[in-house]
Order: C-alpha cells, then structure tokens, then sequence
C-alpha cells in the first residue's frame, strides 16, 4: 500500500470515528458552535431509546376472543386490534410503545415509563371517537390564516399578549353532530369501470337523517374524519383527510372515491369500523409494572458488565498478542462507537436482551481478530516476512470469519423474523453488531496493522511474535 493511500485511508477512518462519536454525544460540539456563532449544522441531541425493563413501565398481554370471527378473517381482525391500540396509547403521549401480535390470537403490550397499570388498561379498553367534521364559514377560515401569520415568528409567551391569539390554534373544520355510532359499517369495493377502490358507508336511520342535512349544506366543500382527534389517516403534509361533498346524500348510503391506494383504502375502512374494539378482550392474562428504579438499576449493571468485559477483552489481546492486540483493542472501540451510533440513528430500542446480542457480537469481533492473529503467527514463523504474513494472516482467515458469521446471521435472521418482541431485540442488535463486527475486524484492524507493519514498528520482533 503506498503512503499517499495509507494517509488517505487512516483520514477516512479518522473522519468516520469523528462523526459517528458526534453522534453519539453531541453536546459538547452543539455548545462549542452556539458558543461561538459558528456556522455549523448541530447534531441531534436524541436520547437512546430505552425498552420497559431498562426505563420501567407496564407490561400487558391479552387474549382475544376470536371465536365468533371468521378463521379467514382472524389476521385482519387482530392487525386492526392491534392498530386500534397503537392509536390509543399514542394519543396519551406513551413514548416508544411496543405493541406485538404472537400466537393467534394473543397481543402483547409495552408501555414505557407508564406507572399506572389501571391507566394502561383503561386506555387500551377504551371505545375510539370517529368525527365527521364540516368546514367553517370562509370569514372564520380567513380570520384564523391571518391570526396565524401575526403569530408567525413569535415565541408562546409573546403569542399570549396579541389579542385573540388563540384563534391561530383552531382548526378549519368543526365538529358535526355525526359520529361514529351512526355508523353501521363501511367496506371496500371497486369502481365497475376503471377499478379503482372505492369506500362505501352505511348509516343507521337517525345517521341518515344527520348525513343527508350535513351533506345538503355543504355541497362543494370537504367533510372531514377524525378519529380521537386527529385524521383517520396521515396525510403527510398535515392536513386532514376530508372527502369532497358532490352532492346531497338521501338513504343513508355514501361512497368516497378518489383514493387509488388500495393499503390507503383498506386502512380508511378498517378505521371507519373501528367504533370499537373489532373483538372482545376482557382483562388481561398478564399484567406487570417495572419500576423505574429497577429499569435504572438493570442500565447501570449491564453497563457496568459491558465495560468490564471490553477491559478484561483489552488485557487479554494485549497480553497475548501484543501490538495487534493493542490495534485490535482500538478497532473494537471504534467498532463500538459505530454500533451505538447507529442504534441511535436508527433508532433502535434498546433492552437487556438487545444489550445481550451487542455482547455477543463484541465476542464475535474478537474472535475474528484472534483467527486472523493465528494465522499471521503461523504465517510469520514459515516465511518471516511481515507485510506477507499480515495479508496472508487476513485472507487465510477470511473463509473462516466469513463461514462463523454467515451461520450466525442466518440464525439471527430466523429469531427476528419468528421471535416475541424480546427475542426480536437480541436479533437485531445481534445482526447489527455482526455486521460492523467484520467490517471492523477485515477493513480497521487490517488498516492499522499495515500501517503498524510498514512503519519502524515493523522492525520490533517481539511485538509480533
């Protein structure tokens, strides 16, 4: 390798440990720009996200009665369970929550940081509010456009001292009288024609009554969903998702056309019919709080574990395999500044068997270094020459890593695809750590020890011996 490469290369990396250290601690960089009014982009100051039994919070499974439904229709029935619950916990602000189905008919619920187990149970139980809402008279729409560009630019304090400031923050549309519980059914069908989803709607008699006056006064508007409070669905530019009235609607019949997404179509219908829980719950089967004390305790132990084991790891490739060990111990340090980097940019939720996989990927790396530190020994002895016996040390050991690691992947892979939500998490970070693993292993720690060979290191014997 020539020197020009070898500076260009060791650059690279240097540029790379830099960033993705930022990442992982920015503060200290976004308090030196704003200091001095450098023109700079700040780095996010995200906090890793933590699972249940490192932060606390409640941890509930429920068995669904699926007895009265369809077995072709159980799937479907249990992802609109589960949608249902996703809406519900995170209109209550819970942070991070994991909901997963597994088995048939059994739904596991996380809710980080949450305290109160009779909370969680109310809100999960709880019956979601769908709204149709009509648009405000235009004077009123123009008066809350031009209340929010007085507003504009203002903080929350200043905005309290500008008369009528409050009606910046209301919406375009009101609420009507017609809600959820009108609603018999809507389901999906398609446009005889051009074969476009279309969704059609069936009221009870008193709904017929309120949908045929909403729609006769307001033709050639919008008529808005909701559901607890926000669009049935998410509209991406944070509007709401309100269907054009073309004319009046008698008999209690409607159709809303014009959505070509058949998902965004399903999605819309499932959420119609969900003036309740699609199928009973009851209590349930399993209920636990984890305090926020012990998800502490648990943090401050496992990285407390984790820095011991990269201690003693350190001693131990040092001791036994002198400089390589000691470029390898750098290699591992950078590899685990990657990895953290990336769980948080993913980000990923971390909890104890998360941690676990990270660990075991960190032995993963290791054992790398110590085949491809075998084999430069075995190497040296035969042709005593170090720059061949590092590149022979590195090839000769790649079949090996690369045969170890694939076999684990693949094992991972199965556990994430087929595991609980705990199992998940250790696949994952597994899988992740895996991966960097041999990038750190063939790609930095190879870079370091040519780099080590060529210089007057090169000549130490001992060191390499």
């Amino acid at each position: 390798m020539t020197k020009r490469k070898t500076i260009l290369y060791l650059f690279l990396v240097l540029v790379l440990v830099i960033v993705v250290g930022l990442f992982c601690y920015p503060k200290p960089y976004n308090d030196l720009v704003d200091k001095y009014n450098l023109s700079l982009p700040h780095f996010p100051e995200t906090e890793f996200r933590l699972g249940l039994d490192l932060k606390g919070g409640v941890h509930l499974q429920y068995e669904a009665d699926l007895s009265q439904i369809d077995e072709k229709e159980r799937d479907d029935v249990m992802e609109g369970l589960k949608d249902v619950i996703e809406r519900r916990v995170n209109i209550f602000g819970v942070t991070e929550p994991v909901i997963q189905i597994y088995g048939s008919n059994r739904i596991a619920v996380d809710l980080p940081g949450m305290e109160s187990i009779e909370d969680a149970i109310a809100w999960i139980g709880e019956t979601p509010l769908l709204e149709f809402a009509e648009e405000r008279p235009a004077e009123e729409i123009e008066k809350i456009i031009q209340k929010r560009e007085e507003l504009q630019g203002l903080s929350f304090e200043e905005m309290q001292e500008v008369e009528d400031w409050y009606i910046a923050f209301e919406d375009f549309y009101q609420k009507t009288e017609l809600t959820g519980r009108y609603l018999e059914k809507a389901k999906l069908s398609f446009n005889q024609t051009t074969y476009a989803p279309v969704i059609e709607l069936q009221f009870d008699s008193e709904g017929t009554k309120l949908f045929e006056e909403i729609t006769e006064r307001n033709i050639g508007k919008t008529l808005a969903i909701y559901l607890d409070g926000e669009s049935i669905i998410d509209m991406g530019d944070g509007s709401v998702y309100a269907p054009m009235v073309n004319e009046k609607i008698s008999g209690g019949k409607a159709i809303i056309t014009g959505q070509t997404d058949i998902n965004v179509a399903k999605l819309i219908v499932q959420r119609l019919n969900q003036g309740s829980l699609p199928v009973p719950l009851g209590e349930p089967i399993v209920q636990k709080k984890v305090g926020p004390t012990l998800g502490a305790i648990s943090l401050e132990n496992a990285v407390l574990a984790g820095m011991y084991g990269l201690i003693a790891i350190f001693c131990f490739l040092i001791i036994f395999y002198k400089l390589p060990g000691l470029l390898a111990s750098i290699s591992l340090i950078i590899y685990c500044i990657i990895l953290l980097a990336l769980i948080k940019l993913i980000p990923v939720t971390l909890t104890l068997a998360g941690i676990g996989g990270i660990v075991l990927s960190i032995g993963m790396a290791v054992d790398a270094n110590i085949l491809i530190f075998s084999r430069m020994r075995e190497e040296l002895k035969q042709s005593k020459d170090l720059l061949l016996s590092v590149e022979n040390g590195f090839s000769r050991a790649w079949s090996s890593i690369r045969d170890g690691n694939l076999t684990t992947l693949i094992v991972a892979f199965i556990l994430y695809f087929l595991g609980t939500s705990f199992i998940k998490a250790f696949a994952f970070t597994l899988i992740l750590g895996i991966l960097i693993s041999i990038f750190s292993a063939m790609v930095i720690s190879k870079l370091f020890i040519q780099v080590a060979a060529e210089s007057r290191l090169g000549k130490i014997k001992w060191l390499w011996s």
